[in-house]
């Protein structure tokens, strides 16, 4: 990645010198979070027989801080390039239990360093390289969420090489390769903030870097009606697990199809099937998921009611609690992020984020009022498609879950500056968030203690 910052640099130069229309921009956000927690059952354990635990009274405070910069122009044949860096530092003040591990000024990082270009070749080649966020990439957001889970949502970057052939009636092929390291070798910090595991299943896991590359075919089958195909493959490399040794290499091929049916302006369904097979030091290992949702928004002015109806399967293993660590059950690849639950990110048995073994209803509803300005509900009863015994319990209904947010807007103020020669739109936007999630645990667990999680959240971007 240190070869990446000097490429970066030197491209700044190059293409800077090359573009007819030059713009730069920059600027900078901040967060700050609080969040407590209680009761969390399946704190990652390792997936050992035994392992079930519940996590304890937890109460954070964390400030997450990051500057970014761009320069962007476009080419005599209108062809468009980017260069693209942010940093970013996350401390966290402990109110109980006490640590120092993240306290200021903890560490700065390379949170993002790419060059992209659109339009080459009269419109038919899109590409882009380096340090970039993952989060819903290619719309695949049960694949592609974070490429740094360790870490939680301080970043979700990947180190990628994108390629987009673009066709006639707007068929399109995309091509990916990635690679995600468990330490990164670009930061500037404490003593104690180094080697920080940020692909980690749970626990102290050292190098457990990921990588993997695939295709993405999307077409539509009619108008209203477009779809999508796509092949990939994830490695994870061999590692030592400080309490359970040696865990071997792996490997996953995975096929899968969407497809988004618009059947009016407000009614819009999402069908997904994928499936996998792959292998774990000489381990045959399967996985199957499938959605089926439908969503409806209102198409009248001003405030907009919605709502959205999904399904989920997630395929489990019976033998997940063996020194395996649960790794015969569905992989998620690079979807281990918070979309499905801010709790059970925490709470997964396998590891942060390791959404798997699951029957997984839920209905969503709320109201858009307008930007940053929103408030849902989310309803989800919870099954585990394979008894395998982690939650400790002799059924197969996980528990019921109910998820509340409100966002809001506090302040905005905006105007046109000129930075560089280059005019471009500059001001204040503050706002935030609260939520809140309870968990009412079922017989899958040893536990009859409701779990709960809370936010409060104000956002800061310049």
């Amino acid at each position: 990645m240190k070869h990446l910052v000097s490429t970066g640099l030197f491209s700044f130069i190059l293409i800077g010198s090359a573009l007819a229309d030059i713009d730069f921009n920059a600027g900078a956000d901040l967060r700050i979070r609080q969040e407590i927690m209680d009761h969390l059952p399946g704190l990652p354990g390792g997936g050992r027989a035994g392992s079930f635990a519940v996590r304890k009274y937890t109460n954070w405070i964390r400030f997450r801080a990051r500057a970014w910069g761009e320069i962007k122009g476009v080419t005599q044949n209108e062809s468009t390039w980017r260069l693209y860096t942010r940093v970013a530092d996350e401390c966290k003040w402990y109110v109980k239990p006490w640590n120092n591990a993240n306290t200021f000024p903890d560490e700065l990082i390379l949170d993002n360093l790419f060059l992209e270009a659109k339009d080459l070749f009269d419109g038919l080649l899109d590409f882009s390289i380096g340090r970039q966020d993952m989060l819903f990439l290619y719309g695949l957001d049960h694949i592609f969420v974070d490429g740094t889970p360790g870490d939680g949502s301080r970043t979700t970057y990947s180190d990628m090489v994108r390629v987009g052939f673009n066709f006639e009636d707007d068929r399109r092929l995309d091509l990916f390769a990635l690679y995600n390291f468990d330490d990164s070798d670009v930061r500037w910090g404490t003593d104690r903030s180094k080697h920080r595991g940020l692909t980690s299943l749970g626990g102290a896991e050292p190098d457990m870097d990921d990588w993997g590359f695939g295709a993405i075919w999307s077409d539509k089958l009619a108008e209203n009606v477009p779809y999508q195909l796509f092949v990939m493959q994830k490695n994870t490399a061999s590692y030592r697990h400080p309490k359970y040794g040696k865990r071997p290499r792996s490997q996953r091929e995975l096929v899968g199809a969407k497809v988004m049916p618009r059947l009016d302006e407000e009614w819009s369904l999402q069908l997904e099937a994928m499936g996998q097979v792959g292998d774990a030091g000489g381990k045959t290992l399967y996985g199957a998921s499938t959605y089926a949702g439908a969503n409806w928004k209102s198409a009248r002015e001003g405030w907009k009611p919605f709502a959205k109806f999904g399904y989920e399967y997630k395929s489990g293993s019976k033998d997940a609690a063996t020194a395996d660590g649960g790794h015969g059950t569905w992989d998620p690849m690079w979807a281990r992020g918070a979309v499905e639950s801010e709790m059970f990110l925490y709470g997964t048995h396998y590891g942060v984020g390791w959404w798997s073994n699951c029957h997984y209803p839920k209905l969503t509803m709320g109201v858009d009022f307008g930007k940053y300005h929103k408030v849902s509900a989310q309803f989800a009863p919870i099954f585990a498609a394979t008894q395998d015994h982690l939650g400790g319990g002799n059924g197969t209904f996980k528990g019921f879950q109910t998820f509340l947010r409100y966002d809001f807007p506090i302040f905005t103020n905006t105007m046109r500056q000129d930075i560089f020669n280059s005019e471009t739109e500059r001001g204040v936007e503050v706002f935030g968030h609260v939520l809140a999630e309870f968990f009412n645990p079922g017989d899958y667990y040893e536990t009859d203690k409701p779990a709960y999680f809370v936010r409060w959240q104000v956002d800061f971007k310049f």
